[in-house]
């Protein structure tokens, strides 16, 4: 659990890093704060990862669940449908592919028998 809670953490913090390096990296001493604050999350003695979450991500997660599991459920009924929506595409599309190359090597197929035959019919002694 203990690890769940620094894996979270350290996710958000990951991702609100991008904007922070974009806005205040020029302040002094920044990269320093930010190992300083990794360090302190990461911590057995400080347990940062464990205060952060259970003070502030928990409620906050606590209070919007059932929104959450209705998005999960919405995601997972559209990724259902655009699953089947690109399957069967990719299989016209395949069909479609298979049906022209058989056509055009049927084509090349007859006329090379009939070149065959052409040949054969020469070949053949007159009588």
């Amino acid at each position: 659990v203990r690890w769940m809670m620094y894996w979270i953490i350290f996710a958000l913090f990951m991702a609100t890093e991008t904007f922070t390096d974009l806005l205040i990296s020029w302040f002094p001493f920044y990269y320093e704060v930010k190992m300083a604050f990794v360090i302190w999350l990461l911590s057995p003695y400080t347990r940062g990862a464990s205060l952060l979450y259970r003070r502030f991500l928990h409620p906050t997660l606590a209070r919007r669940e059932k929104d959450i599991d209705a998005f999960l459920i919405r995601a997972r009924e559209r990724g259902y449908e655009t699953m089947l929506r690109f399957g069967k595409r990719g299989l016209n599309l395949a069909a479609t592919a298979a049906v022209q190359a058989a056509t055009k090597s049927q084509g090349a197929l007859a006329g090379r028998l009939r070149s065959f035959s052409m040949q054969d019919l020469r070949s053949l002694p007159e009588q």
